[in-house]
């Protein structure tokens, strides 16, 4: 049973990587059904929140906590937090030779559920996927991302949302490396899981509005120095695409009494 109604709490975390802190006292609170993104130049912490959430032991956690539906997922490993409903769209892909699409996602819903999966169900629901993402049937059984384009493979991180259901995304710079073509795609695959799976949260990382076109954040967060700075809706993202990360004329976009903790 669910402990809390948010979906995820991060608790004045610090992380350090290589001798350098790079989340300072970090705090976001994300709700059942919520869209967050985070915005903010480089090396300011963006996709080192990801990595830290799904367990990166390249980042040490110094101080605070991370909650999910009630409970620290500071112990468990990467393999642990996935089977509890996490996931993260990768900014780079890796490649892996020698094991098909198929193959690798047939194992993943085994060891999520905790049993094998029916052949014929399995085929079922990766061919509906496969055809919602405008994936030629050979990527299926092709090596996993292995000389797939850009496009492809963040066509192919959403066919892995599809088909393992989680319930907390991270979608980091998911619109990097796509065409107009692909990311509209990408965009109403998301949208249509999103009315799917009403419980479903987001944290999007981006640098632009492209994808922002097609999924609607509830909020938007300025990241700077390791920490949330400001807070806003939509509008806020439009002012950065417009002015850029002066935080001088972002903070006006934003909407009172959104401040985030620090």
């Amino acid at each position: 049973m669910k402990e809390a109604d948010y979906m995820l709490e991060i608790k004045d975390l610090t992380v350090k990587v290589e001798n350098k802190i790079v989340l300072d006292k970090f705090n976001l609170t994300i709700n059942d059904g919520e869209v967050h993104v985070i915005m903010g130049p480089n090396g300011v912490g963006k996709s080192t929140l990801t990595k830290v959430i799904m367990a990166d032991p390249n980042y040490k956690v110094l101080n605070g906590d991370i909650i999910y539906n009630g409970k620290s997922i500071l112990k468990l490993t990467t393999d642990e937090r996935a089977r509890k409903g996490i996931f993260l769209a990768m900014q780079n892909p890796l490649e892996i030779d020698g094991v098909t699409n198929a193959d690798f996602l047939r194992t993943a819903l085994s060891s999520k559920e905790g049993k094998n999966i029916n052949l014929y169900s399995f085929i079922k629901k990766i061919d509906e996927a496969k055809e919602s993402l405008k994936m030629p049937e050979e990527m299926v059984h092709r090596s996993v991302n292995k000389g797939f384009s850009g496009g492809e493979k963040k066509k192919n991180e959403i066919l892995q949302m599809l088909m393992l259901e989680p319930s907390f995304i991270m979608l980091d710079e998911i619109d990097s490396g796509v065409d107009v073509d692909a990311l509209k795609i990408v965009g109403d695959n998301i949208n249509v899981y999103k009315e799917k799976h009403s419980n479903s949260s987001y944290l999007i990382i981006t640098h632009y509005t492209h994808l922002l076109n097609y999924v609607k954040p509830d909020f938007v967060h300025v990241v700077k120095e390791g920490k949330i700075v400001k807070t806003g809706d939509y509008k806020l993202a439009m002012e950065i695409e417009t002015n850029g990360f002066n935080f001088e004329k972002v903070v006006t976009s934003a909407f009172d009494g959104s401040e985030a903790s620090e």
